[in-house]
């Protein structure tokens, strides 16, 4: 293990949700709980048995640590063992603290021209990796990206880097698909009241085709509704989004068309490859941050998140280091 100097942590709609519900699913809030899973800070210490870090050292923290060497860790899918450790998923805490211990095997360290705050980003940047790799991005796909939130946007973000040639992305708020322009989305388009077959005609006129693979990132019936209705036949939907436990979808439309459904949870081995993408400039997530609140003003921070304001709220942790 290393004890790290925390610095920056990001705002995550889980840790909200927590925070308002007490629950997401099956896991429930039964004891006080530390929040933030979105992290990077500075190793103060190491363990006796870590050699590839030492004092000083910048590091990014993936927050899913396998407690056992499981079917799934010996497949590279550890984020599906029934057992991880996952920081600020009761009962494991979180960490947004000023001092936290993590298993040194799951920090990474980061290049000098990587800031703190883009350490952070990498965890939310995973699930947009993990989401296209599964949905199978490649060069001169077409995406329909539903919803333009944190993961929307990191979607966008990544299905460019991986060659997609044309990007559509769906939200309510204009201000948000103001932003995923900004991030390289192609055709953005705001959600009325329309139907889920509307919005699916609206995303194929603009297309000029069906897209052959849709990320759903909002977790809304409709919404996931609409992504079935819009790819293409023998395309893939991938839901990423959370929302209720039970939604009705045109299942039949889905099965006819031989559209794909797969879900994700979370991410794995994405780490070593975001760093690279960071380090080399190719992706650029700095503009998602929108808010920083320092650690004592995490009150604060979270109402602001609750409200929706913003993308990205950052807390920094080290009060001699409020820097990005």
């Amino acid at each position: 293990e290393v004890l790290l100097r925390m610095h920056s942590v990001g705002i995550c709609g889980s840790d909200v949700h927590y925070w308002q519900h007490g629950r997401i699913g099956s896991f429930v809030v039964k004891s006080p709980m530390v929040l933030g899973h979105e992290a990077a800070g500075t190793v103060l210490r190491v363990g006796p048995g870590v050699t590839h870090l030492k004092p000083g050292d910048r590091v990014a923290i993936e927050p899913g640590v396998p407690r056992e060497m499981d079917e799934f860790c010996k497949s590279g899918r550890y984020n599906l063992s029934p057992t991880i450790f996952f920081c600020a998923t009761p009962p494991d805490d979180g960490n947004l603290c000023h001092y936290y211990k993590h298993n040194a095997s799951y920090c990474y360290k980061l290049p000098d021209n990587v800031t703190f705050e883009e350490g952070a980003l990498i965890e939310p940047l995973s699930v947009g990796i993990h989401a296209c790799r599964r949905a199978g991005v490649t060069l001169g796909s077409k995406v329909f990206v539903s919803g333009s939130g944190p993961i929307g946007l990191v979607t966008v973000l990544v299905a460019k880097m991986m060659g997609a040639a044309t990007v559509v992305v769906t939200d309510l708020s204009a201000p948000r698909l103001q932003k995923a322009k900004e991030v390289g989305a192609d055709i953005t388009i705001q959600v009325t009241k329309e139907s889920s077959q509307e919005v699916a005609s609206r995303v194929e006129a603009l297309l000029g085709c069906k897209p052959e693979i849709t990320v759903e990132c909002t977790g809304v019936e409709a919404c996931i509704q609409a992504g079935i209705y819009a790819t293409r036949s023998g395309g893939t939907l991938v839901l990423v989004g959370l929302g209720a436990e039970l939604v009705t979808v045109p299942m039949v439309n889905a099965a006819s068309r031989e559209v794909d459904i797969r879900g994700i949870f979370r991410y794995c081995n994405t780490w070593p490859m975001a760093i690279a993408l960071l380090a080399s400039k190719r992706i650029d997530v700095r503009p998602l941050v929108t808010h920083r609140f320092p650690l004592e003003r995490a009150l604060e921070a979270f109402e602001t998140t609750r409200r929706g304001e913003g993308v990205k709220v950052m807390l920094k942790c080290d009060p001699t280091d409020q820097n990005p």
